[in-house]
């Protein structure tokens, strides 16, 4: 089977029979508002390669091209909804010493712990989830793309909700307890 190579000046024809299949991949990772600009700028990135490199793959290339630009684009809302959230503390700010480095580490903990939390949400759930908070989609635009009742969209809301407020509870509630039996975490390379 001989394969076909795609060089800088013929990426136009090969993505023009690719951009359907590239939609309909992406549509499968984010929002339908998103799917246009991640096909657009799958495009622009092929078109900036070096004009001497020779792909043996070309189709395959876009479509791998195309997901990671879509991956790397949900990263970023899960970034955005991690910025978002406000969290309420147990204990007296005052009282408190600020340690800047401290507080880094921490945020960076309860952040990975959000988005596990977000991650272990059901897919619709989660995809509902992240319309929502991140992107700020109504519960009607909601339901509108999802093809889901407006009532349903409200329970997997509140079922995101639920989960990831017990989740971070639990990983506040386990971390609160491994400080009282003076435990440490050891942290590798420190």
């Amino acid at each position: 089977m001989q394969t076909k190579s795609a060089t800088h000046t013929s990426w136009h024809p090969i993505f023009m029979a690719a951009r359907n299949s590239m939609a309909r991949m992406v549509s499968r990772i984010v929002p339908p508002k998103e799917i246009e600009d991640i096909v657009q700028e799958t495009y622009v990135r092929i078109c900036q390669m070096d004009k001497r490199e020779t792909i043996e793959q070309p189709k395959s290339f876009l479509m791998k091209t195309a997901r990671n630009l879509a991956y790397d684009h949900l990263k970023k809302a899960e970034t955005r909804l991690a910025d978002g959230v406000e969290t309420d503390c147990d204990f007296d700010v005052e009282a408190r010493v600020h340690d800047e480095v401290f507080e880094s580490i921490a945020s960076n903990e309860e952040f990975a712990h959000f988005c596990e939390a977000v991650r272990q949400l059901p897919v619709q759930c989660r995809r509902v989830f992240v319309l929502k908070k991140v992107y700020g989609y109504s519960q009607k635009e909601i339901a509108k793309e999802m093809t889901l009742s407006e009532s349903t969209v409200e329970k997997h809301i509140a079922v995101g909700f639920k989960r990831c407020a017990s989740y971070m509870l639990e990983f506040s509630q386990t971390d609160e307890r491994s400080s009282q039996s003076g435990s440490t975490t050891n942290i590798k390379g420190v």
